[in-house]
């Protein structure tokens, strides 16, 4: 018997452990649906057959009771999971009972059997429906004893539209489940993607994001002779920080001066963390104009003072790169601004040091 089970998170074969802890209350409503949409074509063909007692109570216990029954036997079992597994089984053995109980009529016997199989592979859980064919085959042949195995396929026209809600319906109620978990899906992806783009701590692009942009940059600026200069920023002292007053207010330094980062590479450059106290800008101006950026960037910080800690003196030392034509790939070209940051930190820190040209380096 149908179940109308709500696709699993992961898809087919990807069910994960929050949707199984789940399966059994998500599962109940949508048995309900399938169970009581199921009973239209039974009754009109047992109404036709002119069924004794037996055949109705059956129909009566499986299309009215079970749903309940699994519902509660599933989340009053010690391990749910496993109990509405096992529901799942006997959802499959109730869907080929019916196949001999219908005397095979066509049309609600391969309807029943396709639904009950389609919702064992909606669960997401690898290899249910084959595990569930076995008790499929029990229920027709348990049924089919019972029936005598009485052959009667041909399917009239009142028993075609009776199986025509459970058709519809069952198939609208699956696809708005996937529709639903597709749009939650998509903003799950949306969150990731924004994760991945963005440093926790300062906001500023992650390394690998900034990476991607600074490439582009250093792309355009080779086939479009567009000016791009690198700025890397350093803390200066920044253990002493940390070991005199504490890792918190460590974050609240990086915090202040990766806001400082941000507003100084608008509208168009590109700040990112690249570890620890180390920064990286991207701008695409020349280095005259980088220049004058990093001077008021250096000012702003010198001038910093945090509401927890006001006493606390900050600097910073940053070295700047335009990219020359020998610098063909983002590696070399922070290898240049490296440089540029090594000369600002030998010169006594809490200055701007500057490579224009990656052919000023030596050979």
């Amino acid at each position: 018997m149908p179940s109308s089970t709500p696709p699993a998170p992961g898809g087919p074969g990807e069910a994960r452990p929050g949707h199984l802890r789940n399966l059994p209350k998500r599962t109940y409503r949508f048995r309900i649906l399938g169970m009581g949409l199921a009973a239209l074509p039974l009754v009109v063909v047992l109404a036709g057959q002119q069924a004794s007692w037996p055949y109705w109570a059956w129909a009566a216990f499986a299309c009215l009771a079970w749903p309940h029954l699994a519902y509660v036997r599933a989340v009053r079992h010690r391990d749910p999971k496993r109990a509405e597994l096992q529901n799942f089984v006997f959802d499959s053995l109730l869907a080929g009972s019916y196949v001999a109980v219908l005397h095979f009529n066509v049309l609600p016997s391969v309807l029943l059997m396709t639904m009950a199989t389609a919702d064992k592979v909606n669960s997401g859980i690898r290899g249910l429906w084959l595990r569930s064919l076995p008790a499929m085959a029990l229920g027709l042949v348990g049924a089919g004893l019972f029936t005598g195995f009485r052959f009667e396929p041909e399917t009239t026209m009142p028993v075609v539209l009776a199986c025509l809600p459970i058709m519809v319906i069952h198939a609208l109620a699956v696809s708005l489940s996937s529709y639903r978990l597709v749009r939650q899906v998509q903003r799950q992806n949306l969150q990731l993607e924004a994760l991945n783009r963005t440093d926790a701590l300062t906001g500023l692009d992650s390394r690998d994001h900034w990476q991607a942009q600074a490439g582009h940059m250093l792309h355009r600026r080779h086939a479009k002779r567009q000016a791009a200069t690198l700025m890397l920023v350093d803390v200066d002292r920044f253990k002493t920080v940390n070991d005199r007053h504490g890792h918190a207010v460590g974050d609240d330094v990086l915090r202040a001066i990766a806001e400082r980062l941000q507003r100084a590479c608008q509208p168009a450059g590109h700040a990112g963390r690249l570890g620890g106290d180390e920064f990286a800008v991207a701008l695409p101006v020349d280095a005259g104009a980088a220049a004058a950026i990093a001077e008021t960037l250096r000012h702003e910080v010198e001038s910093l003072r945090l509401p927890a800690m006001p006493d606390l003196r900050l600097s910073i030392s940053i070295g700047l790169a335009a990219a020359g034509d020998r610098d063909l790939d983002l590696r070399q070209w922070l290898e240049t601004a490296d440089r540029a940051l090594y000369d600002a930190k030998r010169a006594g820190r809490n200055r701007v040091a500057l490579l224009a040209r990656a052919e000023d380096l030596p050979a």
